[in-house]
């Protein structure tokens, strides 16, 4: 394994190797990288890089550790937390909310580590169908929640830039876990708290 790589694995990401490469993208597109508009431009995207990746290297489970018991056994809805993701396949951003709930079972958990898993799972090339299922099985797993609902709603840059170009279209993907996956009544409260304003 080169140097380079094992950085990366160690939760290190290359700047110098994303530099090298943002370079070589300018010059195949015809461009100067020296010329002064540029010439900086292959360090930024490497540090821009840098922050958009970095939840490769997290693990969002540090988030849900720290639990207090609670004998709430109603719904708990994180609504609209606004988040910016990077579609794995053509390196667009993609961007949104997601609506989170549980029902605890007992253990509840700080609002804002819920808005934390959701940045560590969004910070990294993702397509939207996996990063929804990847908020609701930590959520169920480590909270030991009856059910977990999760909802995002998202704009594609690839979608809306590029390609067929539909500026205005939303993608909404669901995980429904537990209790919102049994219960018709607890997946419907859930749909229907999503939707008010």
């Amino acid at each position: 394994m080169q140097q380079a790589d094992a950085a990366a694995v160690n939760g290190v990401i290359n700047q110098e190797k994303i530099a090298a490469g943002v370079r070589m993208i300018i010059e195949a597109i015809g461009d100067d990288p020296d010329r002064e508009g540029l010439k900086d431009t292959a360090s930024r995207v490497a540090r821009m890089y840098g922050e958009f990746f970095q939840g490769l290297h997290e693990d969002p489970r540090a988030y849900l550790q720290v639990v207090f018991d609670e004998q709430h056994d109603e719904m708990v809805l994180v609504k609209d937390v606004p988040f910016h993701s990077m579609c794995e396949h053509h390196l667009l951003p993609f961007h949104g909310r997601v609506h989170a709930a549980y029902i605890p079972r007992g253990r509840v958990v700080g609002l804002s580590k819920i808005a934390r898993v959701i940045e560590v799972f969004a910070r990294r090339p993702q397509v939207q169908e996996r990063m929804t299922a990847q908020i609701a099985d930590l959520l169920i797993d480590e909270l030991d929640a009856h059910g977990v609902g999760i909802v995002v709603e998202a704009s594609h840059t690839c979608m809306t830039m590029r390609g067929v170009k539909k500026p205005g279209s939303l993608m909404v993907t669901s995980a429904m876990r537990g209790s919102f996956k049994t219960d018709q009544a607890t997946r419907s409260e859930f749909m229907s708290l999503v939707v008010s304003r």
